[in-house]
C-alpha cells in the first residue's frame, strides 16, 4: 500500500513539474535587430533572439504581410534565430512577436517603420574631420560616468579613463567646423564599448575610450549620449547640409561582449588551441604563390588577446553583422561607414557586405582601413585594374601609400627616389586602383604619430602638406587638432597622439575653438586650413577635375587639377632656397595662359614664364 502511494506521490510530483516547465514565462533579454522597415530591397529578415532557454519556445507572428519561414535552434539554448519574409504588401505599424512554452506566452512588441533614409552623397568634394568623441568636447557632464559600467573612471589627467567628451560637445562646435571648411563628420566608433581596463602584451594599459571594442551592438555608448544622441548629432549635422560617417569593426569585439561571454556555437569565434594573433602580413592574400596557412593566421589570428576574432564564415554571423550595418544606416541617417582593420576580414564576406549595403544605399560611400603602403598589395582590397584571382568590391580605402610619402617625404632631402619624389611615385600608381577619386587621403589619423611633430614643427612643411592634401585627387580628412597644430608622437602610448582637444570642457585653461583662445602661429596654421578648404570646397576643378602631375625636379614638385571651366596650377618648392620655375617644361598644361591668381595669398600674378617660389613654399595658381 505505502508502495503505492509513494508511486503517485512521485508521479504528482513528476507532473507538477512537468506543468510548470510548460507554464513557464518564455525569458527573452534581446532581439536584434531591435526594429526594422518595410521598403527594403531585401524581403528577409532574421532576427536573433537571446534568452535563458529560449530554444524551448515558439515564435509566431500574426501581422498583415508578415511570415515566419523557419526557426532555427544552435548549439546554446539560449538562442533562437527566426526568419522572417516582409512582402512588399506590408504596412508599417508595431507588430506582435508571441513566444509560446506551452500554456505561457510572452509578447514583445515589434516596430516596423518605413525605410525613408536617402544618404547624402560623398565625394572628393567633401572634407572629413575625424574626431574621437571622448577627446573633443564634453557637452553634458551628467553622462559622463555610469557606475553600472566596467571602465566607470572619468579624469581627464588619466590618458587610459575616460575624459568626457559626447555627442552634445560635438554640436555644440559644429560652427566651428563649418567655418574650417568641413563638409563631413566621421568619428571612431560610437558603439557601446562597456569593457574593463586591460593591459597589452608589451605592458601598457589598454582602454576602450576610443570605441574599438564593440560589447553591444545595438546599444550606442551612454557616455556619448546613448542612440538618441547620436541621432541627434545626425539631425543636427544633416541640418546643415553636412554628412555622417560610422566607424565599422567586423573584425573583432571585446572580450566583454555578451555574444563572446554566452557564444551561440563553439565556431561563433575563431578559436585556436592557444592564443595565436594575426600575422599582419597582408601579403599572404595577393601572393599567387602564397600559402593557404599564411591566410589563415593572417585573417583568422586574433587582433590582440583581449579582441576575440569573429568568425565571418558562419552563416549566423555573417547575417548578423550584415543587418546591423544596415539597420545603423537606417536608424541613425549614415551617408559613409569607415572600415577598421579591413586587411584581417574574410574577403568573401566584406564583399557580401559591401554588396548589401550598397544594394539598399547605393549613394553610400565605404571604404576601409588597409594599412598597407605599397600601392600593388593595397589595390588588391579595393575595385581595381588587376586580375587577382579575388576580386575585392570596396569602392574606396584609406590612401597609406600617399601619407607615408608625404610624411616621409617633407622629412627627406630631395633625391632621385627620396624626398617630395616619394608622393610623386605613390600617386604614379593610380592606374592600379578602379576609380583613384574614392582614395581617401590624410596626413595623420589616431593611429600614427602627429604630422606637426613629424615635420619637426615646421609650419612652411605643414602648409605644404596641407596643401597638398586639399588640392590632390582623392576625398581629403583631417584629424581633429591637425588644424591647430596638435602634435605629439606615440611615445610611450598612442593616447599621446589623441589628447583633448583644448576649449571642449568648462575647466579648460585655453579655447582653441577660437581665434582668441589661439597663438599667432596655430591661427596662421588655421587660417591656412580655412582658406584653402573653402576654396576647394566651391572650385569643382579641384575635386572632380583631371590631374595631371610633373616629374619633381631640383626639389620642387607641379602638378594640376583642371576642368573645362578652370585650371589650378599647385606647386610645392621643397628647397630650403627660392628658386625660379621655368614652364616652358609645363606648356601642355598652361598652354593658352598669361596670367594667374595666387589663391592663398590673393597675389595677381602677370606673368607665367617664369616664377620665383620662396623656399618651403607651397602655391596654388588659379590660371587666367
Amino acid at each position: 500500500m505505502m508502495k503505492h502511494v509513494k508511486r503517485l506521490i512521485l508521479s504528482l510530483l513528476l507532473a507538477y513539474v512537468h506543468f510548470s516547465l510548460l507554464a513557464q514565462i518564455p525569458e527573452v533579454q534581446r532581439i536584434h535587430p531591435s526594429n526594422w522597415w518595410i521598403g527594403m530591397k531585401n524581403p528577409h529578415l532574421q532576427l536573433l533572439v537571446y534568452g535563458k532557454n529560449i530554444q524551448q519556445a515558439s515564435m509566431s507572428v500574426n501581422y498583415p504581410g508578415v511570415r515566419v519561414l523557419k526557426t532555427q535552434k544552435v548549439a546554446n539554448p539560449n538562442y533562437l534565430f527566426v526568419d522572417l519574409e516582409i512582402a512588399k504588401t506590408a504596412k508599417a505599424g508595431t507588430m506582435q512577436l508571441v513566444f509560446s512554452t506551452g500554456s505561457a506566452k510572452s509578447i514583445h512588441k515589434y516596430v516596423l517603420g518605413t525605410k525613408r533614409h536617402k544618404p547624402a552623397t560623398i565625394s572628393s568634394a567633401d572634407f572629413i574631420y575625424l574626431l574621437i568623441p571622448d577627446r573633443f568636447a564634453n557637452g553634458d557632464e551628467s553622462n559622463d560616468r555610469f557606475a553600472d559600467l566596467l571602465d566607470d573612471k572619468v579624469d581627464k589627467n588619466v590618458p587610459f579613463y575616460r575624459h568626457g567628451g559626447d555627442f552634445h560637445g560635438i554640436i555644440n562646435h559644429l560652427d566651428y567646423l563649418q567655418e574650417l571648411g568641413v563638409t563631413t563628420l566621421w568619428n571612431t566608433p560610437v558603439i557601446e564599448n562597456n569593457t574593463a581596463l586591460k593591459k597589452e602584451l608589451h605592458g601598457n594599459s589598454q582602454a576602450a575610450y576610443h570605441g574599438y571594442h564593440f560589447s553591444d551592438h545595438y546599444r550606442i555608448d551612454r557616455r556619448f549620449g546613448g542612440n538618441e544622441g547620436y541621432k541627434k548629432l545626425s539631425v543636427a549635422l544633416h541640418q546643415r547640409g553636412m554628412k555622417l560617417i560610422q566607424d565599422a569593426v567586423y573584425n573583432h569585439v571585446s572580450e566583454d561582449h555578451w555574444m563572446f561571454v554566452d557564444p551561440p556555437t563553439k565556431d561563433w569565434f575563431n578559436n585556436w588551441p592557444t592564443y595565436t594573433g594575426t600575422s599582419h602580413k597582408e601579403q599572404a592574400l595577393p601572393d599567387p604563390a602564397g600559402a593557404e596557412t599564411d591566410r589563415k593566421y593572417l585573417t583568422d589570428g586574433w587582433f590582440t588577446p583581449f579582441l576575440p576574432d569573429v568568425n565571418q564564415r558562419s552563416p549566423f554571423m555573417v547575417t548578423y553583422l550584415i543587418q546591423h550595418a544596415v539597420w545603423s544606416t537606417e536608424e541613425f541617417g549614415l551617408d559613409g561607414w569607415r572600415i577598421d582593420t579591413y586587411k584581417y576580414n574574410d574577403m568573401p564576406f566584406m564583399n557580401r557586405c559591401n554588396q548589401a549595403l550598397l544594394n539598399e544605399y547605393p549613394n553610400l560611400l565605404i571604404f576601409g582601413e588597409t594599412w598597407v603602403t605599397n600601392p600593388a598589395s593595397l589595390s588588391y582590397f579595393v575595385r581595381n585594374n588587376v586580375k587577382f584571382p579575388f576580386a575585392c568590391n570596396l569602392p574606396g580605402t584609406c590612401d597609406f601609400p600617399s601619407f607615408a610619402a608625404i610624411n616621409d617625404g617633407l622629412k627627406e632631402s630631395f633625391s632621385w627616389d627620396g624626398g617630395i619624389n616619394r608622393l610623386y611615385q605613390a600617386l604614379s600608381q593610380d592606374f592600379l586602383y578602379h576609380d583613384p577619386s574614392k582614395m581617401v587621403t590624410f596626413l595623420e589619423n589616431h593611429d600614427t604619430d602627429r604630422f606637426f611633430s613629424v615635420i619637426g614643427e615646421d609650419l612652411n612643411k605643414y602648409k605644404m602638406g596641407v596643401t597638398w592634401l586639399l588640392t590632390a585627387r582623392g576625398i581629403p580628412h583631417f584629424y581633429y587638432g591637425t588644424e591647430v597644430l596638435m602634435k605629439n608622437f606615440k611615445n610611450p602610448t598612442d593616447a599621446e597622439v589623441r589628447r583633448d582637444f583644448a576649449g571642449g570642457w568648462k575647466q579648460d585653461v585655453e579655447n582653441k575653438f577660437t581665434a582668441a583662445g589661439r597663438n599667432a602661429k596655430e591661427n596662421e596654421a588655421f587660417g591656412w586650413v580655412k582658406k584653402l578648404a573653402n576654396y576647394r570646397k566651391n572650385t569643382p576643378a579641384l575635386h572632380s577635375g583631371k590631374f595631371t602631375q610633373f616629374i619633381p625636379q631640383n626639389g620642387s614638385y607641379v602638378f594640376f587639377r583642371y576642368n573645362a571651366q578652370k585650371t589650378i596650377m599647385v606647386i610645392m618648392n621643397t628647397n630650403a632656397e627660392a628658386i625660379t620655375l621655368e614652364t616652358a617644361r609645363f606648356a601642355e598644361r598652361m598652354q593658352g595662359f598669361t596670367s594667374a591668381k595666387n589663391v592663398l595669398t590673393e597675389e595677381a600674378i602677370s606673368s607665367l614664364t617664369s616664377l620665383k617660389i620662396p623656399a618651403m613654399t607651397a602655391w596654388v595658381l588659379e590660371l587666367k
